[in-house]
């Protein structure tokens, strides 16, 4: 299912641009700030700088599980 995965870029201020998160379906070798930020914030010469401090993570989860999980907890 492609809501079970994703990639969140967390980016920290940046000049005059504030912090921002950023969330994508996307696959595992594109979850990087070059394919998750949209639109990107900040012009062509600034973009890799902006990059750099970007931290990226791909997450996965299951979300049948998640909802066998909530159906058993709940009473």
């Amino acid at each position: 299912n492609s809501e079970d995965v994703r990639c969140k870029c967390i980016c920290p201020p940046y000049k005059d641009h504030s912090g921002h998160i950023y969330n994508k379906n996307v696959s595992q070798k594109d979850c990087d700030c070059l394919h998750v930020v949209e639109p990107m914030p900040v012009p062509g010469p600034d973009v890799e700088a902006y990059c750099l401090r970007c931290e990226c993570k791909y997450e996965e989860r299951s979300s049948v599980t998640i909802k066998v999980s909530s159906v058993i907890l709940l009473p």
